[in-house]
Formats: C-alpha cells, sequence, structure tokens
C-alpha cells in the first residue's frame, strides 16, 4: 500500500464537494499528481479488510480496553444508474422497505471512550446469477450470507486480541448462531429482537414447549425478564424499551443479553452505544463521498469504498483531536471553501 496516495485520495474525500474523480484530485493539486497515476492507485490490487485494521490499529491500541463494544452493522448505498455488477446489484433496503440497487456494506465498529473506529469491513457481492421461477427475471445471489460475514468478522477481531465485552447488533443479526458463536469465544452479546421470538420464563416451561411472543411478556417499568428464546439452549435476559416517536406514537424495543449479571440500566445504557455506527454511516455517506465516485469496474469501485472507511477514520481522528463533532469540521471546511470562491469571484468581477 502506497500510504501517500491514500492519504492523498482520502484527503480528497474529504476536501471536494463534488463528484471524487481523479482528474478532480490532480486539478486540487494543481496538476502535481496526474489523474493516470490515481487511477492506476485504485486499480493495482484489492484493499480488504486487513488492509484497514493496519490502517487503525495503531490508534485502536492506543484507547482500547475491556470496556469497549463491537457494533455490527450494515447500510446500502444506492447508485441506481451505475452499471450492475456482482458488488453494485440489487438488495434489500429494510429503511426504504424495497429492493434498491447499489451497494451493501457491512461494518464492524469499535466504540469505547467516546471514541469509535472502524476495525472490519465488508462488501457484499453477489456473484452467482440465477433465473426466477416464478417471474423468470435474472436475479443474483451471495456466496455467503451476512450473519456469516458477520461471525467471521468476530473471529478476526478476536484474533487481532481487541479487547471488548459485548456485541452489538439490530434484529437482523439475532440468530442462535451467532449467539453461539459469540458467548463460545468468551463475549457476551446484546442484540434487538423481534416482536414475534418466542421466549420460555422458566426452564418447566421450555421444557413444555410453552413459549410465548416477547411483545406478550409481562414487563412493568424498568425490569428484566430472564429465560429461554426458542431455538437458542442458553439462559438469557430480556428488557423492553418504551419509547416516544417524533410524531408522537409510541414505540417499544426488546433486547436480549447474554450476560446475567446485568440489570436493566446496564443492558439499555450498553445498547445506547449501538447508535454509534448510524453516526458513522452518516458520516461515511456525507463527509467522505462514498456515493460520488464514478468508478466502473469491480476492484476500483470496491477500492473506493475502502478509502471511504479510511477518510471517515481519518476524519474522526481529527474530530478528537479538536474536540470538535466530524459534521461541523466539514462545515468547517465548506465554509471556508465558499469563503475563498467567493473572494476569486469579486477578483473577476473586478478584473472585469
Amino acid at each position: 500500500m502506497k500510504n501517500a496516495d491514500l492519504d492523498l485520495y482520502t484527503d480528497y474525500l474529504l476536501s471536494t464537494f463534488g463528484a471524487a474523480t481523479a482528474t478532480g484530485l490532480s486539478a486540487m493539486v494543481d496538476g502535481e499528481v496526474s489523474h493516470d497515476r490515481i487511477t492506476r492507485f485504485l486499480a493495482r490490487q484489492d484493499f480488504t479488510s486487513k488492509d484497514l485494521w493496519q490502517k487503525v490499529k495503531p490508534e485502536v491500541r492506543a484507547v482500547e480496553d475491556e470496556t469497549g463494544v463491537l457494533i455490527f452493522d450494515d447500510t446500502i448505498q444506492e447508485k441506481a444508474w451505475t452499471d450492475e455488477n456482482e458488488l453494485m446489484c440489487w438488495h434489500w433496503d429494510h429503511v426504504a422497505g424495497r429492493n434498491v440497487r447499489g451497494i451493501n456494506l457491512l461494518n464492524a465498529l469499535y466504540h469505547v471512550k467516546g471514541r469509535s473506529i472502524p476495525v472490519a469491513f465488508e462488501l457484499v457481492k453477489k456473484p452467482i446469477q440465477y433465473s426466477d421461477l416464478q417471474t423468470h427475471q435474472l436475479k443474483r445471489r451471495s456466496e455467503v450470507t451476512k450473519n456469516e460475514l458477520l461471525r467471521e468478522m468476530v473471529n478476526t477481531c478476536i484474533n487481532n486480541d481487541l479487547k471488548f465485552c459485548f456485541v452489538l447488533m439490530d434484529s437482523w443479526f439475532s440468530a442462535a448462531e451467532n449467539f453461539d458463536f459469540i458467548t463460545a469465544r468468551g463475549r457476551h452479546f446484546i442484540a434487538a429482537l423481534k416482536d414475534n421470538r418466542l421466549f420460555a420464563v422458566s426452564e418447566q416451561d421450555k421444557k413444555n414447549g410453552r413459549y410465548r411472543r416477547v411483545e406478550d411478556l409481562n414487563l412493568p417499568g424498568q425490569t428484566v425478564a430472564r429465560g429461554w428464546l426458542k431455538g437458542y439452549t442458553k439462559e438469557v435476559l430480556v428488557v423492553r424499551q418504551v419509547f416516544t416517536n417524533k410524531d408522537g406514537s409510541t414505540g417499544r424495543l426488546h433486547l436480549v443479553c447474554s450476560d446475567l449479571t446485568c440489570d436493566y440500566d446496564a443492558i439499555a445504557a450498553t445498547y445506547q452505544k449501538r447508535w454509534q455506527v448510524e453516526v458513522f454511516h452518516k458520516s461515511l455517506k456525507s463527509n467522505a463521498n462514498l456515493a460520488k465516485s464514478p468508478t466502473q469496474t469491480l476492484r476500483t469501485q470496491s477500492n473506493h469504498v475502502f478509502l471511504a472507511i479510511c477518510a471517515t477514520f481519518k476524519l474522526e481522528c481529527l474530530s478528537a483531536k479538536n474536540k470538535l463533532n466530524p459534521f461541523a469540521l466539514c462545515r468547517k471546511l465548506l465554509i471556508n471553501a465558499t469563503r475563498t470562491a467567493y473572494a476569486q469571484l469579486l477578483l473577476l468581477q473586478a478584473a472585469a
């Protein structure tokens, strides 16, 4: 990896407010770096999660401790007009409630002491094409599931000696196989549950197959239910959070925790940290120009995503040092760029 080219490209992603092109980068440095050099850099090799770990490892080692949490979530960057391939293809977007064409990215974010650092990532690729028997449409599917990717990433983080106590996940990843995998490796999990998950409040109920939906559990106030999820052999804790939505309606969130020593407050406070991955994804899209690259090949598209993640990490480091959130930092850059453009405009008007 050429650090000079990587640093230049990530600086460019944080500085540009339009399309992120090799020509635009070359123009930013007055041609000192040619656009051909940048194009070759993007196409030279495949940047992977291992490269990301080497990039962030010194910063992680400086802040990590046993109170850290590992947060998993995926995000979709829609790119409706880019040619389809195994990376740039159709994915179900649970936020939009429909299939969208774009890039599906699974991230592992390490959060400790107020810092959020990406430590692993995987791009969801769908290389297998098949014809749907009902619609006769040509579709794509992955060779591995996102749950399998999550387990591989957890294992990689443990092998990298990353210090963390909990894995935090939304309901998409709250599968018994994931729970078994995490606890078998000496870590705990807190995950969201869908309301229809089945729960037994006693060992006798479990033996007799008497399960109830978690939404029907009697959980007054900030109480904890101890019991067994159907399909998962170990005892767990379940809590219910009740909150008010922006429109005034009441929402409920059920959480499951493998650490039987936790109380309601500990579970709720720990899971609240999962929101940091949403902030990271917003910064990745808004501040690091994830969607604004016109790259066309599988390798260059994948590498641009990697470099956007590196740019977001760089911005987070600057944010910590300057005690200013990443969005305020980028707003400051935009204001300075606007002032410079305005000054140039006044000079042109004066010369005319």
